[in-house]
């Protein structure tokens, strides 16, 4: 339920606050995001979302190209 009694605290001032840009995230919005946290021990090694995207690209790349073993319950492709 919404707050009908809607104050700052005493300790922000209006003023302090600056002016809200409507719409400044719109665009980055509306391309949409795909956001996954890494454990640390993995994000040690992948130091940028372009490298995460590289190597996961060269992985995709790697499994479509192997052929599934044999009596494998899954044989599906990504």
């Amino acid at each position: 339920m919404a707050n009908q009694h809607d104050e700052l605290r005493p300790e922000y001032k209006r003023e302090d606050l600056g002016q809200g840009v409507r719409g400044k995230h719109y665009e980055e919005y509306q391309k949409g995001t795909n956001l996954v946290l890494l454990s640390p021990d993995v994000a040690a090694a992948f130091p940028t979302e372009e490298v995460v995207n590289e190597t996961l690209r060269s992985l995709i790349k790697i499994a479509q190209r192997s052929k599934p073993l044999s009596g494998s319950p899954s044989s599906g492709t990504l």
